[in-house]
């Protein structure tokens, strides 16, 4: 409910209920094997990413136009960040 309540939606050309915000979700689990006394441990990331839009399509303008702009920008250096990783750069 907290999370619903801060969640950011704009409406756009592109989408009426566009998600303007992102998400991050962190699930610790814990295991334990009672026949062999192991206890494993790992963690779950889930991420919801506030979608790109083309600011063609979007017909964004105004404060609207910019947010879409700092959107678009910040899953490209995500981007970024991803693929430095997967190329262990």
């Amino acid at each position: 409910e907290q999370a619903s309540q801060a969640r950011s939606v704009g409406r756009t050309n592109a989408n009426d209920r566009s998600s303007r915000s992102h998400c991050l979700f962190v699930l610790h689990l814990h295991g334990f094997n009672k026949e062999s006394g192991q206890t494993t441990h790992g963690i779950l990331n889930l991420i919801d990413l506030a979608g790109s839009e083309r600011l063609s399509k979007s017909g964004a303008t105004g404060e609207r136009l910019k947010e879409t702009q700092a959107i678009n920008k910040s899953l490209s250096c995500l981007g970024d960040v991803v693929f430095s990783l997967a190329n262990k750069e």
